[in-house]
């Protein structure tokens, strides 16, 4: 049996194992506890250390790692007289200790992506990491927000890249990839990137063990409005199911959730352009530009 994510959760900040998700826990309990001290709201921390408040939440839920110029920025607005600032030289000595192979709370998914005898994947922002070229990759984790150090760029693609070895198997993963058509639009990178990456599609949509789809705009309804989501079977042919909001992964093996999440990708299947007629319009899309 696959591991129940609501009965043993794995943690969000880097791994436990070398303790650095119990101090970066603790940093963050510290900021709530003297900015409610103070009578503060996140919003207002937020503001005063020109940060976003969804970074402030996540820190102090333990969710996000407190960064070196947060703690900076936060000492003196929250009256912390130096103690947050001395944390400093801990957290960085921990950053470089954790691991950065996966995301602790991303390695059980990888693993299961990495066997799994099916992936199905509905997309409604970006080509799905499996499908993404080096240049696309990088330019995502170039813009993401709050901003990534150059080294952990370089690791996050080196990372996703690295995943993509489970196109090569044998014997094959089956996979079926349907996009919003206006992920195909977004030219994410620029456009030298953006015609690289539909190039890309146009290559592993001709494979015989991957199914490339495109739902159109103009489709008068949609059975799926809560974001993007994949479907696994794995190696023991259990389907499990995957999505990641914000921030939140959220591993689901409950059968009633994952039966209603196939249902939705089926009714997409049927409302998405044939894998021939997506290929064509991508091709027109890279025409276009």
């Amino acid at each position: 049996m696959l591991p129940n994510p609501d009965q043993d959760p794995t943690p969000e900040t880097p791994s436990q194992e070398d303790g650095t998700a119990h101090l970066f826990r603790a940093l963050g309990k510290q900021i709530k506890a003297l900015r409610e001290f103070r009578g503060m709201k996140q919003s207002e921390l937020a503001t005063a250390v020109r940060f976003g408040p969804d970074l402030i939440s996540a820190v102090e839920r333990g969710t996000r790692t407190p960064q070196p110029d947060l703690l900076l920025a936060a000492d003196p607005v929250l009256g912390a007289h130096g103690t947050l600032i001395a944390a400093i030289p801990d957290v960085e000595e921990a950053l470089k200790k954790s691991r950065t192979r996966h995301p602790d709370w991303y390695r059980n998914y990888a693993k299961l992506e990495a066997e799994a005898l099916e992936i199905f994947h509905y997309g409604n922002q970006v080509v799905h990491g499996l499908l993404q070229t080096e240049a696309y990759a990088r330019a995502i984790f170039t813009r993401w927000r709050p901003l990534y150090s150059e080294e952990t760029v370089e690791k996050r693609v080196a990372d996703r890249l690295s995943r993509q070895g489970v196109l090569e198997k044998w014997p094959p993963t089956q996979f079926g990839f349907i996009f919003e058509e206006v992920a195909l639009h977004r030219p994410i990178g620029g456009r030298e990137v953006h015609h690289e990456q539909l190039r890309r599609l146009l290559t592993l949509g001709t494979r015989r063990n991957i199914t490339i789809q495109v739902m159109e705009t103009a489709c008068e309804e949609h059975p799926n409005m809560d974001g993007a989501f994949n479907l696994l079977t794995a190696k023991n042919e259990q389907r499990v199911a995957y999505t990641e909001v914000q921030g939140h992964p959220r591993l689901i093996t409950d059968p009633a959730e994952v039966r209603a999440m196939q249902e939705r990708y089926g009714i997409m299947q049927t409302l998405a352009l044939r894998p021939d007629a997506s290929l064509a319009m991508i091709e027109r899309i890279l025409g276009d530009r």
